[in-house]
């Protein structure tokens, strides 16, 4: 059985002081559970501080983003090995915010992945479609395309270091939540294609999180959804107590 995967996504909000009060208040929060996994996402700068409040914790840490570079002249860019020096267990990558704001292909989030995966990372793949691909019917094949290429070039055992996360770019800070029926739609469909791509086993351990206005009187309901295991959660998790019940109420 899939263990229940909360992630909350920070973004680029809070500031050091309040970033160290919510780990606090998150590890006194969590305690020592481990029938949840929990990670927390900060901006690259808080990333120590925040890896030494949570140690000895059951909360993981992670980074919002990595080079697709071993090392080099990247002027700004922060590598795979620099975040596993300070402590980070795993990284996002293909945020739809980085794909949609900042340009990102499928390819550059391959490489992406790779690099994390070569540094004994943990990784968030996600993918995800508009509103426009949404009313034009291309779920479906967005989301093939995002995780076939995303996915390319890894390997069976490697595939237990990734999770993907299902995030509709509709609904992301909007409000708008995918209902139970579409997130069983695409989280099945995505299950699918990990099968093919794999075999079935690999396809029934890996877990897929659904990431869009994830709330606490919404993550019940999301969570009934057999294929949904767990949640990327943006605005909800910069606070306790909206996060903490999101973790509680997850399984």
């Amino acid at each position: 059985m899939r263990k229940p995967y909360i992630a909350g996504n920070w973004k680029m909000n809070l500031d050091r002081k309040s970033g160290l009060a919510l780990a606090q208040a998150l590890r006194e929060g969590v305690g020592d559970r481990t029938d949840h996994d929990m990670a927390v996402i900060p901006p690259y700068v808080y990333v120590p501080e925040i890896v030494r409040a949570l140690e000895g914790s059951p909360i993981r840490v992670g980074a919002q983003d990595v080079c697709d570079q071993v090392s080099g002249a990247y002027t700004g860019e922060v590598s795979a090995a620099m975040l596993k020096d300070v402590g980070c267990d795993l990284v996002v990558v293909g945020h739809s915010e980085r794909r949609h704001v900042y340009g990102e292909s499928d390819g550059l989030t391959n490489e992406k992945l790779h690099r994390a995966l070569e540094a004994g990372l943990e990784v968030i793949l996600c993918v995800g479609e508009t509103l426009e691909e949404r009313q034009a019917k291309e779920t479906e094949s967005v989301v093939r395309r995002q995780t076939s290429t995303g996915l390319a070039g890894v390997s069976e055992a490697d595939m237990a270091r990734v999770t993907l996360a299902y995030e509709p770019v509709w609904a992301i800070g909007t409000g708008l939540t995918a209902t139970p029926e579409q997130a069983a739609e695409v989280h099945g469909y995505l299950r699918g294609l990990v099968s093919g791509v794999f075999h079935e086993e690999v396809a029934e351990n890996t877990r897929i999180q659904y990431g869009g206005s994830v709330k606490p009187d919404n993550i019940r309901e999301l969570m009934a959804v057999g294929d949904v295991d767990g949640a990327l959660v943006g605005g909800a998790s910069l606070k306790p107590d909206s996060f903490l019940p999101i973790f509680d109420h997850a399984g």
